[in-house]
């Protein structure tokens, strides 16, 4: 019996090993990553805890992004690539025809996603068949910035900087709803130099040392919250694919500070005037006026860090 059905099972793995090389195509032609997470790679960059033993759950089979040792030997996807045992994979798949029982997979969790410590084959022999869920010994390692299952090797950059500012900052502390994400590196030491602006105005202001704290606290939520708001009830992130709230908050301030530094004697609705003519973007032209309303003329609450670049062309955005 098994010898009648080892042709379907080889067939299984030409399929797996097809896809993967499909795959790498066309990652080299789109330049999008198609490697595993490293867990040890993560755990570096976002600075993780200890594991703590979670217990046996059903874990859904395209949350699992990434692998403890083996991140090498699969593809994105978890189809085999070179590294990977043809033998053992074949086993496993017959297995599955057979439905025989084997044991959970063991898993570290981070955020949302999942690390293979044990089981890369059942997963791969699962993914080639369309299992969504798979059995799972799971532990649970914590992390400060959010994981999702579109997570990348190429975002590692930018969550490590997260990672850094919330350290900083101490922001997820005082604000646990934040969820300040950029798709670029840089973003959050720019926030650092306005929150560190903001400080010193509110010091001014105030006429006294303000700490770090109340102005990282006034900062989010008299600063960039509201701008946000306003992103969010125009949905002006529709104009701005792959983009993000805190992406399109630098670029605004940014802009406004060019406008107040450029030593034009133009008034804010004359200024967002202009801008709408250049650029042409409807929502944009709303938001402009509102942000103005909100923010008011130069010398007002917004104050962004001194050094900012002119406004970019809105399609490099």
């Amino acid at each position: 019996m098994t010898g009648e059905f080892d042709h379907v099972y080889d067939q299984d793995y030409r399929s797996a090993r097809n896809k993967a090389w499909l795959r790498s195509v066309r990652a080299r032609l789109t330049g999008r990553a198609n490697r595993l997470l490293s867990f040890e790679e993560v755990r570096t960059r976002l600075h993780l805890g200890g594991p703590i033993y979670r217990g046996h759950q059903t874990v859904p089979v395209k949350s699992i992004v990434g692998s403890v040792n083996r991140y090498q030997d699969f593809d994105r996807a978890f189809m085999p690539v070179e590294g990977a045992n043809a033998w053992r994979w074949k086993a496993i798949n017959r297995a599955f025809y057979h439905y025989q029982d084997l044991p959970p997979v063991q898993l570290y969790k981070v955020g949302d996603v999942y690390f293979v410590l044990d089981g890369h084959h059942r997963v791969s022999v699962a993914r080639e068949h369309g299992v969504e869920f798979i059995d799972a010994d799971v532990m649970e390692v914590s992390a400060r910035v959010p994981l999702t299952p579109d997570v990348d090797a190429s975002d590692l950059e930018i969550l490590g900087e997260y990672e850094d500012f919330l350290e900083r900052t101490q922001l997820d502390r005082m604000r646990p709803e934040q969820n300040i994400i950029f798709s670029i590196a840089g973003g959050y030491a720019r926030l650092l130099e306005h929150i560190a602006v903001h400080r010193y105005y509110m010091g001014l202001d105030q006429k006294r040392d303000v700490t770090e704290a109340e102005a990282v606290a006034h900062w989010y939520d008299t600063l960039y919250m509201p701008i946000v708001q306003i992103i969010r009830k125009d949905n002006i992130l529709a104009d701005f694919p792959g983009r993000t709230e805190a992406d399109l908050y630098l670029w605004l301030m940014d802009h406004l500070y060019y406008l107040r530094q450029s030593g034009r004697q133009v008034d804010p609705q004359r200024a967002a005037t202009e801008f709408a003519e250049q650029y042409g973007r409807q929502r944009l032209r709303n938001l402009r006026r509102r942000l103005y309303r909100a923010f008011g003329s130069p010398g007002g609450a917004g104050r962004p860090a001194p050094g900012v670049t002119p406004p970019p062309n809105l399609d490099e955005v």
